[in-house]
């Protein structure tokens, strides 16, 4: 059997199993019995073949084994181990799709190579593909013939922004292309960087190409809805035929380049950068094969000469940069007087005026005298969205092994990481303390819900996201400015103190600190968990700590969220696995984080959901609130939070279990906090809607809007209406004022097949404002985002024991493990579309049990059903300022944790 084994592997077409892994912070590779093909689930000796194939990808323990020597009684044999059964059922949103033809051999193959037969898509969407050039990329379906094209057909509106996300961007370079119906070019995104970003024109049916210039890589296409930003993109004006050059060797090297490449020189000179131009007649059909390459094939496809200029141009330049006596060659760019938005990503912040934030900053962005210390991982303090930010902090991870510093407590609070390996971090301290204070009016990445304030990053959770209590509440000394381990305390004390972190028990030693704290004049958040429980998690239950829930985009409980008694208020935790607002993103919540490869650390601005993204908001709006009333107690916010001053009631009416006193509203804080100051703002009422738009995808019939007052003072709702007929809205709990919940609905009935958008108008006595919808109607894409690999994973011995292979329907997974022995497990699920044994990469799905931020222990003494979570796609926008390591390499997005369970964990 060990022969036919080793046979079957010699030819993957007749592999019965295989490792696939799955990138972990661990820094180790976990090994999983991929069964390859379908038909040989069907092998009568399979069950013989999964107990010899499991072998480790590197690193983790074993499990049991087989080899002991002692013999057994046959007389009196050991009783069999108790096992037990689990199961449950992953989903994925209408909102997702997966390319037809990737390299996953397990993947069912629809070819959309070609553009007479595209693949039909919904809009708005995410889409995770795989592209590559015939020979390169990992063993699968298409390494050889390769993948050089993918045609995706679908129903698009004016001002839409197509945006494709290339995973492999330092190994390979993909390009965007724009056809109509007719196959006729109208646009395209040709850089060498990893996002490729365009405009639609206009209303219509289109051809989306997205297209291998080298390499193998991952990919992720986004649809959003119209007037979405872009993303880090150069979406500049270039001069055409002409290009910016710089050589290595610049003694003749330049004169051959010129010649083989049919370019003349217009200025500049030896030693220094020297305009080009490129000769456009008479050039050989070689120097117009150096020019173009592999993508001479579609100039025949642009008819559009100043279309075909940009094109050439730009192919010629990606030549260039890849000719080895090169060192620099970029486009000439037009320049001139631009009307820039501050903060790119800004518009991507949905989760911003669910709460009221922009009409609190116009009271208020904070103060740089106001502290709020984030404690948590680390920070990667040069980031470019966080230089500037910060204030002194310290690192209270105490053992050596899990502080990565080589140390113990020490004065640099970054976030240490293991650059030489290739899996992913969190970076969860950094995507914390952007929520808090990001810089905002900087022209680039995100804003801080408090971005003039200042954080103080506090490190008490090691490189897996793990900790102890002890640690963690040396760092909550410190940050209140009480005696510590560290000997030393900060100039100035925080005014806020964040916690998303938990899962250590009562202590009455800790709730004595928080005490303490409290009586200093510190405010202290934390992450209410995201077990799903009711039970009391702590720190965010201790008396005097403000517990956190976590609600969507759509002000509804997400399905993480702890709940109970002990929570005070709600905030945005957001849902990566949807995208109710039509941006073509996931609904989580963005902020500024990062990436490792073979590089170094990548700056990058990342979508996570958990209530460790909630708090954060709640941190900031209180800090907003000290801004504005310095004198501000932790009483007196416990007051205000009370009476109904800080938040909007959700649930039933007053205090309840699951959002607490409602969610968190910063303009009403902030003006709150104005008013116990003595000082009464002006009125300022203005209409406002929890959402700009609203995407019903194509089979979503309802939703919630909320119309509320912005500010401060009286304010009627006159009119609402919508532009058509089949958009209806109607109110659910408004109050005199007509303010409140609506319910808007979808009829598709007399829709045909295509993309549809409409218009919610509403009028005040003060206001006008419109929200948009976004409809989709006879859609042929399903909830689908390819074969989902399902793994159970026991941290204790550092190891995948099972995993099931499901090929989904509809968007709904099952999996179930059978036979499995008493102990505790994570269970991790994803895609592998490069077909490289690693689920979880840039640009393929990945999920947990509950959620990615935070995959939940399972302790096993009993068959469990019902276990279902979500996948999706893990978006990861680039920044575009270069990364520690001076390039900005390849993203990627994996589990966020691995820690003994009797040690504080990440939320």
């Amino acid at each position: 059997m060990i022969i036919a084994a080793t046979n079957y592997r010699l030819d993957k077409t007749l592999l019965p199993a295989s490792n696939l892994c799955y990138r972990s912070s661990s820094q180790r590779r976990r090994t999983i019995l991929a069964q390859i093909m379908q038909t040989a689930l069907r092998s009568p000796f399979m069950a013989l073949m999964i107990s010899l194939l499991a072998t480790a990808c590197g690193g983790g323990g074993g499990g049991s084994s087989s080899s002991s020597s002692t013999p057994v009684d046959p007389v009196d044999p050991v009783p069999p181990a108790a096992t037990y059964t689990l199961s449950g059922t992953i989903t994925t949103s209408t909102s997702q799709a997966v390319d037809s033809d990737t390299n996953d051999p397990v993947q069912p193959a629809v070819s959309n190579d070609d553009p007479s037969n595209p693949q039909l898509i919904s809009n708005p969407i995410t889409l995770g593909g795989y592209i590559n050039l015939p020979g390169t990329g990992a063993e699968g379906r298409s390494q050889q013939s390769g993948d050089i094209d993918d045609f995706f057909r679908v129903d698009l509106l004016a001002g839409q922004r197509i945006t494709m996300l290339v995973g492999d961007f330092n190994q390979a370079d993909a390009d965007l292309y724009l056809y109509d119906i007719n196959r006729n070019l109208v646009d395209f995104s040709a850089s060498t960087g990893q996002v490729e970003s365009l405009l639609v024109p206009a209303n219509g049916t289109y051809l989306v190409n997205a297209n291998a210039y080298s390499g193998a890589t991952t990919d992720i296409l986004v649809i959003g809805a119209p007037n979405t930003p872009a993303q880090s993109v150069e979406s500049y004006e270039i001069v055409p035929w002409q290009a910016v050059v710089t050589y290595k060797d610049d003694s003749a090297t330049g004169e051959e380049v010129m010649q083989s490449m049919g370019m003349e020189q217009r200025a500049g000179d030896r030693g220094r950068e020297r305009l080009m131009a490129l000769r456009r007649g008479a050039i050989s059909v070689l120097q117009q094969e150096q020019r173009l390459g592999r993508a001479a094939a579609k100039r025949s496809t642009i008819s559009d000469p100043d279309l075909r200029a940009r094109w050439e141009t730009l192919m010629t330049i990606k030549a260039l940069r890849k000719n080895p006596r090169v060192r620099f060659a970029e486009p000439n760019y037009q320049v001139r007087a631009l009307a820039i938005p501050n903060d790119d990503a800004y518009p991507l912040q949905w989760h911003y005026p669910l709460i009221g934030l922009p009409d609190a900053w116009d009271t208020t962005t904070g103060d740089p005298g106001v502290v709020v210390a984030v404690v948590d991982t680390g920070i990667l303090a040069t980031h470019p969205d966080i230089v500037g930010q910060l204030v002194q902090g310290y690192d209270f991870v105490r053992d050596p092994v899990s502080a990565g510093d080589g140390d113990g407590i020490d004065a640099n609070p970054r976030d240490e990481i293991d650059t030489a390996g290739s899996t992913s971090q969190s970076f969860h301290g950094t995507h914390v303390s952007g929520t808090v204070s990001a810089r905002g009016n900087n022209l680039i990445g995100v804003a801080g819900s408090a971005f003039s304030c200042r954080v103080m990053p506090v490190r008490a959770l090691g490189t897996g996201g793990g900790g102890t209590s002890y640690d963690v509440d040396q760092a909550v000394r410190f940050a209140a400015g009480l005696p510590n381990d560290s000997g030393t305390v900060p100039q100035q004390r925080a005014d806020v103190i964040n916690l998303s972190l938990g899962g250590s028990p009562f202590s009455q030693a800790t709730q004595n600190l928080y005490n303490e704290v409290r009586a200093a004049g510190v405010m202290v958040v934390a992450a209410a968990g995201n077990e799903a429980s009711d039970a009391p998690g702590y720190p965010a239950a201790y008396d005097g700590v403000i517990s956190v829930s976590a609600v969507d985009a759509q002000q509804r409980l997400t399905t993480y969220s702890n709940t109970g008694p002990q929570i005070d208020v709600a905030a945005p935790g957001g849902d990566n696995s949807v995208d109710l607002n039509g941006d073509g993103y996931p609904d989580g919540i963005l902020s500024t984080g990062g990436s490792v490869s073979a590089g170094g650390v990548n700056f990058v601005y990342s979508f996570l959901s958990g209530t460790s993204m909630a708090a954060p908001h709640v941190a900031g709006v209180l800090a907003l609130m000290k801004s504005v009333n310095p004198n501000l107690t932790p009483a007196d916010v416990d007051a205000m939070l009370a009476a109904g001053e800080l938040s909007d009631d959700l649930g039933v009416p007053g205090r309840d279990n699951q959002f607490g006193y409602g969610i968190i509203n910063a303009q009403r804080a902030v003006l709150a906090a104005l008013e116990a100051t003595g000082t009464s703002p002006a009125d300022n009422p203005r209409l406002v809607a929890s959402s700009s738009v609203l995407n019903f995808g194509s089979s979503t019939t309802s939703l919630t809007l909320t119309l509320r007052n912005g500010g401060k003072g009286d304010l009627e709702l006159f009119n609402l209406t919508t532009s058509a007929p089949w958009l209806q809205i109607a109110p659910v709990s408004v109050d005199a004022a007509g303010l409140g919940d609506y319910a808007v609905t979808v009829d598709r009935s007399s829709l045909a097949a295509g993309i549809y958008t409409a218009e919610i108008s509403a009028e005040s006595s003060i206001n006008t404002l419109t929200v948009q919808a976004l409809v989709s109607a006879g859609s042929t894409t399903e909830a689908d985002v390819g074969v989902i690999y399902i793994l159970l994973y026991d941290p204790v011995q550092d190891d995948t024991v099972a995993q099931y292979v499901s090929g989904g329907n509809g968007g709904s997974y099952p999996f179930q493990f059978i036979d499995i022995a008493a102990g505790e497990y994570e269970i991790i699920a994803g895609t592998d579309a490069d077909n490289d044994l690693t689920i979880c990469d840039a640009g393929e799905a990945c999920g947990a049990w509950l959620t990615i931020d935070q995959p939940i222990l399972i302790k096993l003494n009993s068959s469990l059903t019902n276990l279902d979570f979500p996948v999706e796609y893990q978006v990861s926008l680039p920044s575009s300022v270069t990364t520690e390591s001076a390039t900005l390499e390849k993203s990627r997005t994996g589990i966020a944790r691995e820690v003994d369970t009797s040690r504080t964990v990440t939320r």
